[in-house]
């Protein structure tokens, strides 16, 4: 029953991603996609509250509340970033506003935004391991085993991001000579080291 409620979040997410982003630039609703998107962590909370209540049933603790905890954090940390993405090309598209800024490619700037998704990550997997750890005290004296696997899945995730992030910072993507910069904040950083 979990891990079909967690599809049915997943889809959910998406289907009032759709409505709400056509409600704004479509119909020209913009109460309505406020309201659309503000339905967006009713979904989390509702897996949040079903996984509970399943563990609180003597359901015994398995991968698919390890899954929904992950799965949790991970739209805690990412949701609003993609909903914003999304709504930008959206703007662009549907309704002539400007292009999207792109994400930086080289330098300092590219190290810079690859360190706030890592905080994003970190954000994700502390949720995760905070929901994790609250639904093993909960279970008490049972078996949490796959609750334990799925906190080192969290940590191995920030940990890797946290490499691929230093890793950017360490060593740096030189930008081709004779291309533009992706960003304003590349471009001042090019000017910068001219001087």
């Amino acid at each position: 029953m979990v891990v079909a409620l967690i599809i049915a979040c997943e889809v959910g997410f998406w289907v009032l991603l759709a409505l709400g982003l056509a409600a704004r630039y479509l119909l020209k609703w913009r109460r309505t996609s406020v309201f659309l998107l503000l339905c967006e962590p009713v979904l989390e909370l509702v897996l949040f509250a079903v996984t509970a209540i399943d563990l609180r049933n003597g359901a015994e603790p398995g991968w698919e509340h390890g899954l929904a905890a992950l799965y949790i954090g991970y739209t805690v940390a990412y949701g609003h970033y993609t909903i914003r993405w999304l709504d930008g090309h959206a703007a662009h598209r549907l309704a002539g506003g400007p292009p999207p800024p792109k994400a930086p490619r080289y330098g300092k700037a590219r190290a810079r935004h690859e360190g706030r998704l890592f905080a994003r990550t970190l954000l994700g997997a502390a949720v995760a391991l905070a929901l994790l750890q609250g639904a093993a005290w909960y279970v008490g004296d049972g078996d949490v085993s796959s609750l334990r696997a799925f906190q080192w899945v969290a940590i191995r995730v920030a940990a890797i991001h946290g490499l691929v992030a230093l890793g950017y910072l360490i060593w740096p993507k030189k930008d081709p000579a004779g291309t533009a910069a992706a960003t304003p904040e590349a471009a001042k950083e090019r000017e910068g080291a001219r001087r």
